[in-house]
């Protein structure tokens, strides 16, 4: 160790290493104590052994490189950087005491998650509790915390102390509002700077309204498209932007386009169920697209809980006799629910019994509304770090502003849901995966059988959705009978559906053979850059018919425009 400067550091650090030392054993034994806790899950001793020794190593080699570090300081040595972006600032390489912080962080949550993966027990215990584990080393991440965040400090010192300030009001502002801003709220409007794509409303009930586009080509394809967007979200994340509409895109490519639009529920929609949301939703939907364009039969589209609706409807009306859809279209949604990623921790018996006891149409105090912000934070807790941690450092601790963002903003917009139609999807669908089952489940009076749906079929699956994993939406092509198409896309279920070709972002891949398991579907397919978006227009231009003069004028004498596009349901708040 060299230079004297360095002494009363070094004394210091030697202090703390032996407080270091010990709260290093303390930790490696408590740990094998929770994992032992866990009625049916077991750490096998030598495991936990070898893991215990190796955290002690790795806690030993970071303590040494930290005093090492202390020693040479300001001998132009430059620190090194803590590998993750939480702690990528220059302060936390600056600061010996933050970066060992950091440091030790990373190997504490390298350890919890290393003796979650080895324990023994039946698989879904065992990966809930990796789920709660992660959830607990997200939220203790050193730079969540003012006191450990060396960013933040030097943040507040800099505007002497108005970022603290900034970043109360941005708490309380968020507390008032139910859930942390993810962008800038006050800069978007629906209608003014999202969905913007020019239509109107031409039909109404009390679960969606029925919004038919203008066209913007001189002649559209004879047979009209039906977009059926998921009802947990507001229908515009096919709008956001003229430039990354898929809505708009669709009506370039010479489609007459119609999209529900979902109501929000209220209270006087909380004894709704899974039927009305198929017979006074889906179907009604469908009736007034065929009565409009003077089609039997239309093109459709649903995406995500959207398109398990639209399948669902489609099935009804199939026992019923009647094949309306020439084509469909489903984007990152299940049928099989046999493979639900994450999701599936949150689903068991006791806890679709919960939800029956409080929501359910038999529930003590009547049925209610499942909230849609318990729905939004739910997902946002699928990635924490990305959509609830990286915000609260930036909104709280620096006082930061969020940048204004589109499909933050949508994400943000909820919407409530009826309980006994979330309990009945709950039950029926995650929990007894009996949508494919052929006969198991009467929906409007219908046994059910989407086998008997005759319509191709083209499915879209996002290879890093976490909430439709691509190879849950695969096994969608063993339930339709008729012809289909199955296309990957790259990243996730937002950002993998919406992908416009001028942006010339990401790739796809496409296999016109269909082996049953989705690996082997994979390892014969063929990768493309860019968009699945156009792949996509050829085929739906294939079943759309001739093209036709457009229509002059919205809707027909028995469905007139009620109010411009994007109407009045969209606007309204959870």
């Amino acid at each position: 160790m060299k230079g004297k400067s360095t002494t009363p550091s070094i004394e210091a650090f030697t202090a703390l290493g032996a407080q270091a030392q010990e709260h290093a054993q303390a930790f490696g034994h408590a740990v094998g104590d929770i994992w032992r806790s866990f009625s049916g899950l077991s750490l096998p001793p030598s495991t936990l052994a070898q893991l215990q020794g190796d955290y002690l190593k790795q806690a030993a080699s970071l303590w040494n490189q930290t005093v090492e570090s202390a020693a040479h300081e300001g001998e132009g040595a430059r620190p090194a950087a803590v590998p993750d972006r939480r702690f990528s600032a220059k302060d936390w390489a600056a600061n010996p005491a933050a970066a060992y912080t950091a440091q030790m962080y990373l190997l504490n949550a390298r350890t919890l998650m290393q003796m979650a993966d080895a324990l023994q027990g039946d698989e879904k215990t065992k990966a809930r509790v990796r789920f709660a584990v992660q959830q607990w080393v997200d939220a203790m991440s050193p730079s969540n915390f003012l006191a450990l965040n060396p960013e933040a400090q030097r943040k507040a010192l800099e505007t002497q102390g108005q970022s603290i300030a900034a970043g109360v009001q941005h708490l309380v502002h968020d507390l008032q509002q139910g859930h942390v801003s993810q962008t800038d709220e006050s800069v978007f409007e629906v209608g003014r700077n999202v969905a913007t794509t020019e239509g109107t409303v031409v039909y109404e009930n009390e679960f969606f309204q029925l919004i038919e586009y203008k066209p913007l080509t001189a002649k559209v394809h004879q047979r009209p498209i039906l977009f059926v967007p998921p009802c947990i979200n507001k229908y515009y994340i096919l709008d956001l932007q003229p430039e990354n509409s898929l809505i708009r895109y669709t009506v370039q490519q010479g489609h007459r386009v119609f999209v529900v639009s979902w109501r929000n529920p209220d209270e006087s929609m909380a004894g709704k169920t899974w039927d009305d949301y198929i017979e006074q939703g889906a179907i009604q939907a469908i009736r007034v697209v065929q009565d409009i364009s003077g089609q039997d039969t239309i093109d459709t589209l649903g995406f995500c809980v959207g398109g398990t609706i639209l399948a669902t409807a489609l099935g009804v009306l199939a026992a019923r006799g009647e094949q309306p859809a020439a084509s469909v279209t489903l984007l990152t949604t299940f049928v099989d629910f046999s493979d639900t990623g994450v999701l599936d921790l949150f689903v068991d018996e006791a806890s679709v019994q919960v939800r029956e006891m409080t929501l359910g149409a038999d529930a003590p105090n009547g049925p209610a509304l499942l909230k849609g912000q318990e729905l939004a934070t739910t997902f946002s807790f699928l990635r924490p770090n990305d959509l609830v941690w990286n915000y609260v450092v930036g909104n709280y601790l620096k006082g930061e502003s969020p940048p204004p963002f589109d499909l933050l903003y949508w994400n943000s917009d909820s919407t409530n849901l009826p309980g006994p139609m979330y309990c009945w999807y709950l039950r029926h669908t995650y929990l007894q995966d009996e949508l494919k089952l052929p006969g198991k489940l009467t929906v409007c009076g219908e046994k059910l059988d989407l086998g008997r749906i005759e319509a191709p079929v083209f499915i879209y699956a996002s290879r890093e959705d976490h909430i439709v994993p691509w190879k849950g939406a695969y096994a969608s092509t063993r339930v339709f009978t008729g012809p289909k198409r199955f296309v990957l896309g790259a990243s996730g279920h937002i950002a993998g559906v919406i992908n416009p070709p001028a942006a010339k972002k990401r790739s796809h891949w496409t296999n016109d053979k269909l082996p049953a398991a989705a690996d082997d579907w994979l390892a014969g397919a063929t990768e493309h850059p860019g968009s699945w978006w156009d792949g996509w227009a050829g085929w739906l231009k294939r079943h759309a018919g001739p093209m036709v003069a457009a229509p002059k004028a919205p809707g027909n004498r028995r469905h007139k425009a009620i109010e411009p596009a994007p109407g009045r349901y969209v606007k309204v708040k959870a």
